[in-house]
């Protein structure tokens, strides 16, 4: 039997979103990551109740180190494993949108104030639904 992905292998599951720790956390520390082999920032974010935490993201083409301190991010993934990026450890995974056929990498923001470390809200049974230029949207239970 060949070994070949199907749609069932790579789809996520609404247990596998659940499963996911995404919180909002402030910026507080940036600087180049020289040791990293492609252009990078090591960052230092404040998680609140859950405290510092750091990562590493390549985000130089649209963000030098001291553009993204005392910015909030709301795509960070606080539950992700550990891993080793050269000589630093990143503990959680900052999302980011890339901007096709660039290098670019938008993080996302709230567009309101947002408690530290809070766990960000799942709707297992709601469904928001964007089309590809963003202009219809639409809910659905």
């Amino acid at each position: 039997m060949p070994d070949e992905k199907t749609e069932l292998d790579t789809t996520a599951r609404v247990e596998d979103f659940i499963r996911l720790d995404l919180r909002p956390g402030i910026m507080v520390r940036a600087e180049v990551f020289t040791e990293a082999r492609k252009p990078a920032c090591k960052l230092w974010m404040d998680f609140g109740p859950l405290g510092m935490k750091c990562s590493s993201a390549r985000i130089t083409r649209l963000y030098s180190p001291d553009d993204p301190v005392g910015c909030t991010y709301s795509g960070c993934l606080t539950n992700f494993a550990p891993f080793q990026v050269a000589t630093f450890l990143s503990e959680v995974l900052v999302l980011g949108v890339p901007i096709p056929e660039t290098d670019e990498v938008v993080l996302p923001v709230p567009d309101g104030d947002v408690p530290l470390g809070a766990k960000t809200a799942r709707f297992p049974m709601c469904f928001l639904f964007v089309d590809t230029n963003g202009s219809n949207i639409s809910f659905s239970l």
